[in-house]
């Protein structure tokens, strides 16, 4: 069976209602492919006001959550608040929650069990920085951050990886359709040989980096690039191309 293209829109700390309506309307208009599964990240204070507003098909994800039910943990939200008003996915592992805040392969792979524990949809982020991919460590880093999580995921099921290359996030670099294509099937091969072969065949590796609706395309034609998770271009009309690359 065919894996469904995904497309993620991660809007970061951006917004406010009126430009949430804004989003919502050129997502309406679409029109959206109907064979794309699509998700936006929306900052949490805009959760319930995005879930609102957003059409039918287009749900909204968190862009964080702890590893605990509850607790005296201030600024922190759990999966179990999410669940409550009715918000079925999660980001977790972006490179900024890394690299920014420093959570470690260890912290997050305890959130993402705890989220999946939960009964919420993760969207598992991972990715080298420059410096690493110039060493030709590519591999090497992807791979431990995806171990760290394996050894507390049980159940793939509900799990999308989004390859990031640090390097292109935001920078306007892309990684070209080919290096996409090189880590995913690298990240793939991963998968049939540490987890299981069905894990690798129904996982969705998704493309995050600069994605634009110049690339888009070139992109989800490469056989191991289930969809991409997109920043900045999800805030503008251009999304919907991005969603509909795969036609």
């Amino acid at each position: 069976m065919p894996r469904k293209f995904f497309v993620g829109g991660n809007w970061k700390m951006n917004g406010d209602k009126k430009s949430i309506d804004g989003i919502c309307d050129f997502l309406k208009k679409g029109p959206l492919d109907k064979n794309v599964e699509i998700v936006v990240g929306v900052p949490s204070v805009y959760l319930e006001y995005a879930k609102s507003k957003v059409p039918a098909g287009v749900l909204c994800a968190a862009q964080n959550c702890y590893k605990e039910p509850k607790g005296a943990f201030t600024g922190e939200i759990s999966p179990e608040m999410l669940k409550d008003i009715g918000i079925e996915w999660v980001i977790l592992g972006h490179s900024e929650r890394r690299n920014v805040f420093g959570e470690t392969d260890e912290l997050i792979a305890e959130k993402c069990k705890h989220a999946l524990d939960t009964g919420l949809k993760v969207i598992l982020c991972c990715g080298e920085k420059l410096e690493e991919r110039e060493a030709g460590k590519t591999e090497e880093v992807v791979v431990r951050q995806l171990t760290a999580c394996a050894k507390k995921i049980k159940d793939w099921t509900h799990v999308v990886v989004a390859y990031e290359p640090v390097w292109a996030i935001g920078t306007g670099k892309t990684a070209t359709p080919a290096q996409a294509q090189e880590v995913h099937a690298q990240i793939r091969n991963w998968m049939k040989e540490k987890i299981n072969p069905g894990v690798a065949d129904n996982t969705r590796i998704l493309y995050g980096g600069s994605v634009t609706a110049d690339n888009c395309r070139d992109l989800a034609k490469q056989p191991d690039v289930d969809g991409s998770l997109v920043g900045g271009a999800s805030l503008k009309p251009d999304f919907v191309k991005i969603v509909n690359a795969a036609k």
